[in-house]
């Protein structure tokens, strides 16, 4: 018996990623509910009791009539754990955002072939948005407000 030892080809699920960025859209709305008029950032404060745990940084890069450009970050992490930073653009004719950008990788491909010499996975640019939206419920389900030091 003859065993087939090729992997079958990855295949972008479009419905998957389309789902991801919709729903990604509706997350930073509510976290940023102006963010095509403001030029500006929200601070949302993730803590665990007393201890805080780290500050969700949504700047707005750029606003346009049908697009804006947010960065994603995060600040005063835990010194152990690597600090995520996103550049997402949200299309708001189309009610979608996705990330663009990851630390120093933009304008990923839907399919990359593996291995490759970046070492991306063949599914780059749906963890990164996936990633996005697990990042962006953890925050809304623990962050709030952070008080305004004077």
């Amino acid at each position: 018996m003859v065993m087939n030892l090729l992997r079958e080809r990855y295949r972008v699920d479009l419905v998957e990623l389309q789902a991801a960025c919709e729903a990604n859209y509706a997350r930073l709305l509510r976290l940023l509910p102006d963010m095509r008029a403001a030029q500006g950032e929200r601070r949302v404060a993730l803590s665990q009791g007393d201890q805080l745990l780290g500050v969700l940084v949504l700047q707005v890069l750029e606003a346009c009539p049908y697009t804006t450009t947010l960065q994603v970050r995060q600040e005063h992490s835990l010194q152990w754990l690597p600090v995520p930073k996103l550049e997402v653009r949200v299309y708001h004719d189309a009610r979608m955002a996705e990330v663009v950008r990851a630390e120093n990788a933009r304008r990923f491909r839907s399919i990359y072939s593996y291995p490759n010499a970046a070492m991306h996975q063949p599914d780059e640019k749906t963890q990164l948005n996936l990633f996005l939206g697990e990042w962006l419920s953890h925050c809304m389900a623990c962050g709030h407000e952070l008080a305004s030091v004077r």
